[in-house]
């Protein structure tokens, strides 16, 4: 038994509808997260995720979006019981990051090895693991392969993960990448990042320069799943701008006729 939940939908734009970018893979008991945006442990609760399960962790990259939760990551599951230490694959500089958030939260983490009779000092270890393409984890459960992507002069990853009977791709941010293509053929699910097309006729053209060489449209990522062919292409990290959400998932279904659904918050597939 295994199912997908979209914690975060969102990008660095406050939308009080989205959080921050984040995804959980469940199988059986395991819980995997990938990326970590705001409020990843509150909306994890919302889906009925245990905080003590949230003990493997992925991340694509290290813009802001997805990493400010992190210190929530490996404080509140703490707090509230995890006994195991968090195990965290990313990118180079994850290792950094993680101990400069340890470092960050020393007078926290003194205070409460005083009152470790209240909580689980395994808990707080963190063992973040810098990664490369290929294989970087597996289970009984589940396998996850690393590849590359194209997301501006960051080093950036999308991952496969094969468990049980279905193959999950998520493609972190990218622009338009040879490399997803070629992971992905043949998925069963494909969670993709996506701004509007139209809409962003309407930005500026230091803004539409960005987006282009970093991001990928609508009308881009239509023909990225037509290649791809998945049973199910799942939108998150969705740039609106000025139009709607039914309105970008036209823009994507118009060149697309494939089976397509723009993630909400706690969605689960």
């Amino acid at each position: 038994m295994n199912k997908i939940v979209l914690l975060g939908t969102g990008t660095p734009n406050p939308d009080p509808d989205r959080s921050g970018p984040s995804v959980a893979i469940l199988v059986n008991k395991s819980v995997y997260i990938i990326d970590f945006g705001p409020g990843i442990v509150r909306r994890a609760t919302a889906a009925g995720i245990n905080p003590s399960q949230m003990t493997t962790a992925f991340l694509t990259h290290l813009h802001s979006d997805h990493t400010t939760g992190y210190p929530d990551l490996i404080l509140t599951p703490a707090v509230v019981g995890r006994t195991e230490p968090l195990e965290v694959f990313g990118p180079r500089g994850i290792s950094d990051m993680t101990n400069h958030i340890m470092t960050a939260y020393g007078e926290d983490l003194r205070e409460r090895e005083i009152w470790s009779t209240l909580s689980n000092e395994r808990g707080y270890i963190v063992n973040a693991h810098e990664i490369r393409e290929g294989i970087i984890y597996q289970d009984d459960y589940t396998t996850v392969e690393a590849f590359r992507v194209d997301h501006s002069s960051l080093e950036a990853y999308g991952f496969k993960f094969v468990v049980e009977d279905r193959i999950i791709v998520i493609s972190g941010d990218t622009r338009p990448s040879p490399n997803l293509i070629a992971k992905a053929r043949g998925c069963n699910v494909l969670i993709h990042e996506v701004y509007t097309a139209e809409g962003f006729k309407e930005r500026s053209k230091e803004w539409q320069k960005y987006h282009s060489e970093v991001h990928t449209s609508t009308y881009e990522l239509a023909d990225i799943a037509t290649l791809v062919k998945p049973d199910l292409l799942v939108l998150y990290h969705q740039l609106h701008w000025t139009r709607t959400d039914d309105e970008l998932l036209s823009e994507v279904t118009q060149r697309y006729d494939g089976r397509v659904v723009s993630g909400k918050d706690l969605d689960v597939f």
